[in-house]
């Protein structure tokens, strides 16, 4: 029983930390032409509290990516120097999309463990009713 619980927590902090993942590409993805923006990205990290977590992810902090901004002619735009050009963003619209595709999937897949999980405890439960 323990083993199905596990399965269950296991299956949330994958959820958890896919989500967070996908907040924060779509904050790249709505800033992909903001001025100066810097891309952000979360790396997973595995939960350090015992033996009974063994699996368990965790998102570490934020981190922003240090790719230089792109250079913008626009000498119109109220940011840009005498030159004409301002910083853009270093967000790449492909490598977020693609990102954010990967973070859907293994969040599904979290979901349908989380849920074959779920119908095994329940099954259970019905078993030890009777």
């Amino acid at each position: 029983m323990s083993d199905l619980l596990n399965t269950l927590s296991l299956s949330a902090s994958g959820m958890k930390a896919q989500s967070t993942r996908l907040r924060h590409i779509s904050e790249n993805i709505s800033n992909v032409d903001t001025p100066g923006y810097h891309r952000k990205t979360v790396a997973f990290e595995p939960l350090q509290s015992g033996s009974r977590d063994m699996g368990h992810v965790v998102t570490g902090p934020v981190q922003l990516s240090n790719s230089q901004l792109e250079r913008v002619y626009d000498p119109a735009h109220p940011m840009a120097d005498a030159t004409g050009y301002f910083d853009g963003s270093n967000v790449d619209l492909v490598v977020e999309i693609a990102d954010a595709r990967q973070a859907q999937r293994s969040y599904e897949a979290n979901l349908k463990m989380f849920d074959q999980a779920r119908q095994m405890t329940s099954s259970l439960f019905e078993l030890l009713r009777k």
